[in-house]
């Protein structure tokens, strides 16, 4: 973690929060120093286990759904600890759920892959998981079943103005205190607006991310990566052999594969949710768990409405429980991404403490979920 990472993150999703964005802030706040925003882990992880060996690699047979197509589904969260300048993490995956289905709305033949990761820091301590689901389809047979969407027409001056004034008016709890006490049940949480989406935001979001790319690298690199996994690149309309991530932002490969327009990352959403529940909660809360699905495609044009209410709270031996359903829609008023969300208030008996994973250790954890999803 470093105070560059951790703004760059948070400018690619276009959050100015200074919790995260400027050095010095959060010495004034219970941190006492700068903390990554909550969906920095996407850029994090080491591995946590050693290469496979050769034999195994043979016996492994590599992943055979290479070449699909894959669509963020589903993705929950939860978080334990802060990340502090200078923490490193490492983190263990396992595949814990495939599902096949025959035939879908969406293509042919997918299956729907389940996927862990458990993150924990240089001191072996547990700092968040993650579980997400991706639907892998064959391209062909999406391309060939079309699914109607809606789709981003020009915008009026005034829809943009509507837009501006939404950029004027967010709002961030901050230093201000929100105590437990003081929320109630169905209040709603100050949208946000993120959008409309352009290629340029795409890249962006891409500086910050980290080289989350199919392949991890330019050139030489790519080149490289090309020649041990040849189905990543498909030719572009010179011929020149381009990755297939590419449909996040070229017009003609979306097209070929059977959607309508590039579209943005399952993230990025997710990241927009994170950054209305932050804003709400101010520097003093904690958000512990987030959970959403991806719906509907969210195209080059769309315009990001991010929103969301309390639904329930409660004192539990976690904590000041606050429930919450926060989602994203589109200008067509779409529920693109619907979620939900458990943030943990000061009271003013006290601090937020920070809550504990179901099992302590490294292992103990992994074998829990693994179990826990069979």
């Amino acid at each position: 973690v470093s105070w560059d990472g951790t703004r760059h993150f948070a400018y690619g999703y276009g959050d100015d929060n200074p919790l995260w964005c400027e050095r010095d802030y959060g010495k004034g706040t219970r941190w006492e120093g700068l903390i990554a925003p909550p969906a920095f882990i996407y850029t994090m992880g080491e591995p946590g286990v050693p290469p496979h060996d050769p034999e195994t690699k043979a016996l492994l047979k590599g992943d055979p759904l290479v070449g699909l197509g894959s669509y963020q589904a589903q993705m929950d969260i939860e978080w334990w600890r802060p990340l502090r300048i200078g923490d490193r993490l490492w983190k263990r995956s396992a595949i814990i759920g495939v599902k096949v289905k025959e035939k879908s709305e969406f293509s042919g033949r997918s299956v729907a892959e389940t996927q862990g990761w458990l993150y924990y820091n240089q001191d072996q301590e547990l700092v968040a998981i993650q579980r997400g689901t991706w639907i892998r389809a064959e391209r062909h047979a999406s391309a060939k079943k079309k699914k109607k969407y809606k789709l981003p027409e020009p915008y009026t001056d005034d829809y943009l103005k509507k837009i501006e004034a939404a950029y004027d008016a967010e709002t961030r709890r901050g230093s201000q205190i929100r105590y437990f006490e003081d929320v109630e049940v169905g209040e709603e949480l100050p949208t946000i607006v993120r959008g409309p989406l352009r290629t340029s935001d795409i890249i962006v979001w891409h500086l910050g991310w980290g080289m989350q790319l199919t392949p991890p690298g330019a050139f030489r690199l790519s080149y490289n990566v090309r020649k041990k996994v040849p189905g990543m690149y498909t030719p572009n309309e010179l011929n020149v052999p381009d990755t297939v991530q590419r449909l996040h932002w070229e017009q003609d490969w979306a097209e070929k594969i059977g959607i309508a327009r590039p579209y943005d990352y399952g993230g990025m959403r997710e990241t927009f949710l994170t950054n209305i529940l932050t804003n709400w909660m101010g520097d003093d809360g904690w958000l512990w768990k987030l959970s959403c699905q991806h719906r509907v495609f969210v195209y080059l044009g769309d315009t990001y409405w991010v929103k969301g209410r309390v639904t329930g709270k409660e004192r539990t031996g976690a904590g000041n429980e606050v429930h919450l359903e926060v989602w994203v829609e589109n200008q067509h008023g779409d529920r693109c991404t619907p979620g939900s969300a458990v943030v943990l208030l000061p009271g003013r008996d006290g601090p937020v403490k920070l809550p504990r994973p179901a099992q302590e250790g490294i292992d103990e954890m992994y074998a829990h979920e693994v179990e826990r999803h069979r």
